[in-house]
């Protein structure tokens, strides 16, 4: 399945929301097809519907690594012993995937690119208390197709 992720700024926060396709998310920008600096298109297709690649700029990046403080590391060690969600973990991964996702898109504006295709997430294990969280994909000059 592909999706796409579209970052805007809300109170200073960088806010991402995620679309099935290319049509629901331009719909709720009011059918706006051209992708500014707060709008940035991420699929994880080989191209995006709609629009042409015009350059690719090349692979970008966002990495971030996590750990729990130690309260969280207690409240997660005690729910893990009953079994069930781990809300600490579920928050903190949110947040790092966030964080790594943030940061790709920065890399590849640095590279002048107004799209990433082809994007993807990874996770590992550093130690038992840390988890590195990287995003990753090409970097590319997308325009929208008349």
């Amino acid at each position: 399945m592909n999706w796409i992720i579209i970052g805007k700024y809300i109170n200073n926060k960088k806010k991402f929301k995620i679309y099935r396709n290319l049509s629901s998310a331009k719909s709720e920008y009011g059918g706006v097809s051209v992708v500014s600096v707060d709008e940035f298109i991420i699929v994880s297709s080989n191209y995006v519907p709609g629009y042409e690649i015009l350059e690719t700029k090349g692979f970008v990046y966002g990495l971030t690594v996590r750990s729990r403080g130690v309260g969280g590391q207690i409240g997660a060690g005690i729910r893990s012993m009953f079994g069930g969600e781990i809300k600490e973990y579920v928050q903190m991964m949110q947040q790092s995937r966030n964080e790594a996702l943030e940061r790709c898109i920065e890399h590849a504006q640095e590279m002048g690119a107004n799209a990433i295709i082809s994007a993807r997430f990874d996770s590992d294990a550093i130690s038992d208390i840390m988890q590195e969280i990287l995003a990753y994909g090409t970097a590319v000059v997308a325009q929208p197709v008349e």
